[in-house]
């Protein structure tokens, strides 16, 4: 079968708007009848740099209605299979209003076989043109188009970097995978390498259309096609026009699977080694990270510790199955250097033990019943940080509270460094926050993860939070009921900080504080004042 590329020219002045998606439409009626497999660039019913979303709806407004029919038109003309990409409305159930940039393949007689929303949308995609990214924060399976017996996978643009999505593609034995693109600012040689390698490990076609920068540009373009053993079959650079090539779509690449073995497809041999306990988290079970969490919320106070004993795996474990947006826990560090979670310094409240944590090395701290309050719990051992990290990472935001025994004293500063390595070890920075009165420890974290968010808790002065919030740049506050008023909500928002609250089991203060303006409720009973919440906003 004859696969085509058509690789229009792109312009960074809005006003060769007209004259580009002009272009685009000559390079359509150029293609033919022995054509099978016709593939676009991205975005072509916005055809020039729009940043500004006014400059992307004027063009969507004027050119969207008429690519669509040009496509349909083409795939009748040519009596080809061919794939477009531009924006689609969202109408899904739940999702706010709004375009998402999705690719369309129209069948040989001009039908919608199926769609394409890009999962991986670029910053400016979401903050600048407000498309619709609700779908790509939940788990959704992987988009196949059949046609003709031929199986179609998708990546456009951004999605191309993720390579951790590959074995994904692969699972599925597509046929070809379609790439309607820009990628403007990579080498020609790095378009090649990201093409090869994702035909190799997926072992179907990769069928990449892109946008010519400029005939003598050594960035962007690179529209091609590729085997399934990796072989660029055509590649047209920076050139403005057409290229195609003869394949056969049930050829596909098979190697020894390991020295001396039988053939099988790459990602064949890979999978019967796969160790995905090994890998960043991922999949369904990963929520928004700190900064994209939508507010109000509700943060379980030493987990659901009004089901389980506070700072358990239990604990947490509640929380997060029943949908926590945040979980907060208190952390000290032992005598020989293990950082723990607990609340008190004390041991005997929590515990059957006596003495100090800090005083206590863990091993002398496994000897002592973190369950003796509850009878379904006992003989439960102290909780390491690097345990909470191992369930939970990326499955919630963390609400860090480091412990000190007075707001004078400092954190060892290599205990703090393990602290911040254990949160990168499992690639979850985005997802917690670090919460203190202590202002010493403010400025140490300033210091050594300046990137790592900051909440000022209550110190030594409940009143002078918001203060401490701007002297340490804190993005947050945790206020202390019974010791803030509106004034330093109102205070604080107006700097651009948010204001926790602890705490709150009791429906009517949580509505009282919700009128208030305070963006996140410290609950024990979770459940509870989740619901409350949740109908409080409708």
């Amino acid at each position: 079968m004859k696969v085509c590329v058509i690789q229009p020219h792109y312009s960074t002045d809005f006003a060769d708007a007209d004259k580009c998606f002009a272009d685009q439409l000559a390079l359509l009626e150029q293609c033919d009848d022995s054509m099978d497999l016709i593939v676009c660039p991205e975005a072509c019913d916005v055809p020039v740099l729009s940043k500004e979303a006014d400059k992307f709806h004027d063009c969507l407004a004027r050119f969207h209605d008429r690519m669509m029919e040009a496509a349909r038109n083409t795939a009748i003309r040519c009596h080809a299979m061919v794939f477009i990409c531009g924006y689609d409305p969202s109408d899904e159930p739940g999702d706010h209003c709004g375009w998402r940039n999705t690719t369309f393949a129209f069948d040989r007689d001009g039908n919608i076989a199926g769609k394409y929303n890009k999962q991986h949308l670029t910053p400016g995609e979401s903050s600048s043109r407000h498309l619709d990214d609700a779908y790509s924060f939940r788990f959704t399976p992987v988009t196949v188009v059949e046609m003709e017996g031929l199986r179609f996978g998708f990546l456009t643009c951004y999605d191309f970097y993720f390579y951790e999505n590959f074995p994904q593609l692969a699972r599925q034995n597509l046929d070809f995978i379609i790439g309607c693109s820009h990628q403007r600012s990579d080498t020609h040689e790095a378009l090649a390498l990201m093409s090869r390698f994702c035909a190799y490990n997926t072992n179907a076609y990769v069928v990449r259309s892109s946008v010519s920068m400029d005939e003598a540009s050594d960035i962007g373009g690179c529209s091609m096609i590729v085997s399934t053993d990796g072989t660029v079959l055509a590649n047209l650079g920076s050139r403005i026009g057409i290229a195609s090539a003869e394949i056969d779509p049930a050829k596909k690449y098979y190697k020894p699977a390991g020295y001396g073995n039988p053939p099988s497809a790459h990602h064949e041999y890979v999978e019967k080694g796969r160790r995905p306990w090994k890998y960043r988290p991922a999949g369904p079970s990963v929520v928004r990270n700190d900064d994209a969490m939508p507010y109000p919320r509700v943060c379980a106070h030493r987990g659901f510790s009004t089901a389980a004993p506070e700072n358990s795996l239990p604990a947490f474990g509640a929380a997060v199955a029943l949908g926590a947006e945040e979980i907060e826990f208190d952390l000290w560090y032992t005598a020989d250097g293990e950082i723990v979670s607990v609340h008190d310094r004390k041991l005997n409240r929590v515990s059957d033990g006596q003495g100090f944590v800090d005083e206590k090395t863990y091993a002398e701290l496994l000897h002592y019943n973190f369950g003796v309050h509850d009878p379904v719990y006992d003989g439960m051992k102290i909780l390491r940080f690097e345990e909470i990290l191992a369930r939970f990472a990326c499955q919630t935001v963390m609400n860090i509270h480091l412990k000190t025994p007075s707001n004078k004293v400092p954190w060892d500063e290599a205990m703090l460094k393990k602290v911040i390595r254990l949160i990168d070890d499992y690639d979850c920075r985005r997802y917690v926050y670090f919460m203190t009165g202590n202002e010493v420890l403010l400025d140490q974290l300033r210091t050594l993860a300046p990137d790592i968010t900051r909440c000022a808790g209550g110190g030594d002065d409940c009143w002078a939070i918001v203060d401490r919030a701007l002297a340490y740049d804190c993005k947050k506050v945790q206020l202390v009921k019974g010791k803030f008023n509106q004034e330093m909500i109102d205070r604080a928002h107006a700097n651009g900080i948010l204001c926790n609250v602890f705490w709150s089991d009791d429906p009517d203060e949580t509505r009282r504080f919700l009128d208030m303006g305070i963006d996140c409720i410290l609950a024990n009973n979770y459940l509870k004042i989740a619901q409350t919440v949740k109908d409080h906003i409708g």
